[in-house]
């Protein structure tokens, strides 16, 4: 049987949530494979999702830790035509994805975005700033037509990697520089609205600390600049 869609989580310490974002994955989405990348969770993440036991998921364990590397290996152990990217704490995606996927075409990336008419963010004042700046400076030296860059909430057609394979190391700017990529190849960016809720207590690894919220800035901020000099 074609696998139509395949949605991809990256996991890391989230017994609290995984469950019922696994759960409404399947009730929303008919036949979807789900491919689960954990980083090494010191947490019961794993043995949950073991006890789910459905022969849908299939469950990637690594031994190291970064978001976007994890995202990579993910996307190449899909099978789907259609491959979509959630937040794994974030279950209310689950009912987005046919919407997602029925915007996806062949030359497209469509994505989840706060910054578009109807989208907005409810996490702290912290987050929502540094998020703005970063989108902000995106937007300066990369393309002005995409609004949210941060979003990481995407769904694309597996053929679209055959010339856009992210350049997958750190945390989400992979996603910075996947878009931007795909927009010099022709691509073209969809975003469709998105109200993030606020952040659920003890999940969000970007804020665990003062330093490590600053570090990753740094990161972002340096990925942007390396996607404008970078060849394409």
């Amino acid at each position: 049987m074609t696998i139509k869609t395949t949605v991809i989580l990256c996991t890391y310490n989230e017994e609290l949530i995984i469950k019922e974002t696994i759960l409404s994955i399947l009730k929303y989405n008919k036949g979807v494979e789900i491919v689960i990348v954990d980083d090494s969770s010191t947490d019961k993440t794993v043995k949950i999702i073991e006890e789910i036991n459905s022969e849908q998921i299939t469950l990637i364990k690594r031994k190291s830790r970064g978001l976007g590397a994890a995202c990579l290996v993910g996307l190449l152990y899909s099978k789907g035509e259609n491959i979509c990217w959630i937040d794994s704490n974030l279950p209310d995606l689950a009912e987005k994805i046919p919407l997602m996927i029925s915007k996806l075409h062949k030359n497209n990336i469509v994505v989840m975005s706060r910054y578009v008419d109807g989208g907005g963010d409810f996490r702290s004042f912290q987050r929502i700033l540094s998020s703005k700046v970063i989108n902000y400076i995106c937007r300066f030296f990369l393309d002005k037509k995409i609004k949210d860059y941060t979003s990481g909430i995407f769904a694309i057609k597996k053929s679209f990697l055959i010339n856009n394979t992210p350049i997958s190391y750190g945390h989400g700017e992979y996603f910075i520089e996947l878009l931007y990529k795909a927009t010099k190849n022709g691509y073209e960016v969809v975003e469709i609205p998105y109200v993030q809720p606020p952040d659920i207590e003890g999940l969000s690894k970007t804020t665990s600390s003062f330093m490590r919220f600053l570090k990753l800035g740094l990161q972002y901020i340096i990925r942007i600049i390396n996607c404008k000099i970078r060849p394409n």
